[in-house]
């Protein structure tokens, strides 16, 4: 089931930040909402495997076409600058502060009723969206020429990303190599090579997939030290990652004034930093546990910097048109790096242990920090066309 929903939610929103931007933020969003909705009710009332496994694809695809459209959305009411920077940062902590309230009332709704609740609570959000959001939601702005969706592109990016999510790491290059070919070539692509070869969105966006991948990566080794060793329950272990939680709320709370300060490519790379340097001492896991919650709440913090500085570095990229476009490339990096962090993050620590992991968790942090020093450019400002 965790596949069919990765497939979705990772495969398609390049696509569908890019038909955003085509046939309207606001109208994808509202469409993505509904089909979120219909199918989280499908999966509480599932009686067969076969409609649950249906259900979870469709939320997938509901989740690629709800997120990219409603962070252009974000992006688009707010320029380029202090005041972008402070809505990019609310909107992580306040999607850091949904995923871990949803994480532990999922977990005891499962617990004290069924798993169907964990369905339907998503049925209730979905409804309150839907009669709130029409109203307070500008109506999207007509073009005055409708562009043509690339096909061709299209289809070798989708089949690209769908190959890596699955395991397919060959055939992904291959069908994203074609797609490069492509977008070289097409009248209307895409992706415009410009962007492909933008420094800010290309290394932006690889910093946001690693800073993903290493903390969710993270949070998996720990969880199994947590059952495993000091014999946790699941719901137990979960509401220790509390503080994991309210680390990243804090890390969107504090990450505009940091990217004031030290504009986002010195907040994407000092996050990055300190998210290594509070990882790497977790090798020391022992019987003490007070300390490995400082250290898990610190890094919190520091991720959750990173990841508000990587938006804003990637949504700074380019200009209002391409906002979906934008947004749909930092929201596939944020679901292949949760996507794929895990499964890697599995075999090292399956080859190597639990010490091994961590250290190479931390290194891939740091690694990435002195990346983003060097590659990143500089500059906070918006591209103007």
């Amino acid at each position: 089931m965790t596949t069919a929903f990765a497939l979705g939610a990772a495969g398609f929103t390049l696509l569908f930040g890019r038909v955003a931007d085509l046939v309207g933020r606001r109208r994808m969003f509202l469409i993505g909402m509904a089909a979120l909705g219909v199918s989280s009710l499908a999966g509480g009332l599932a009686q067969s495997a076969e409609v649950l496994l249906a259900a979870r694809a469709v939320q997938g695809l509901a989740t690629a076409a709800v997120t990219p459209a409603a962070l252009a959305l974000l992006t688009t009411l707010f320029p380029a600058g202090p005041a972008r920077d402070k809505a990019l940062g609310l909107n992580g902590a306040l999607m850091a502060a949904g995923f871990t309230t949803g994480a532990v009332l999922g977990g005891v709704l499962t617990g004290l009723l069924s798993w169907r609740w964990a369905f339907f609570l998503n049925v209730a959000v979905a409804a309150v969206v839907l009669a709130t959001a029409p109203v307070l939601l500008d109506a999207d702005v007509r073009r005055e020429r409708r562009r043509r969706v690339d096909v061709p592109g299209a289809v070798a990016v989708t089949g690209g990303l769908l190959a890596l999510v699955y395991g397919w790491v060959l055939v992904g290059v291959l069908l994203l190599g074609v797609f490069w070919l492509i977008e070289r070539r097409v009248a209307e692509p895409l992706v415009p090579v410009r962007v492909l070869r933008s420094r800010g969105a290309g290394w932006g966006n690889l910093a946001g997939l690693l800073a993903f991948a290493t903390e969710t990566s993270l949070v998996f080794v720990l969880t199994l030290y947590l059952q495993d060793v000091l014999g946790y329950s699941p719901l137990r272990a979960g509401l220790t990652f509390a503080v994991l939680g309210a680390g990243t709320v804090l890390g969107g709370v504090v990450a505009p004034r940091l990217i004031a300060r030290f504009g986002a490519r010195g907040a994407l790379t000092g996050g990055l930093l300190v998210q290594a340097a509070a990882t790497l001492p977790l090798v020391l896991l022992g019987p003490g546990r007070s300390w490995l919650l400082a250290l898990t709440f610190a890094g919190g913090v520091a991720n959750l910097v990173a990841i508000v500085a990587f938006l804003v570095t990637v949504t700074n990229a380019l200009p209002a048109a391409d906002q979906g476009l934008a947004t749909g490339l930092a929201t596939m990096s944020q679901q292949i790096g949760i996507t794929v962090g895990t499964p890697v993050m599995a075999a090292v620590l399956a080859q190597g242990g639990t010490t091994w992991a961590i250290t190479v968790n931390a290194v891939v942090a740091l690694a990435t920090g002195v990346l983003v020093s060097v590659a990143v450019p500089p500059a906070r400002s918006a591209v103007v066309v």
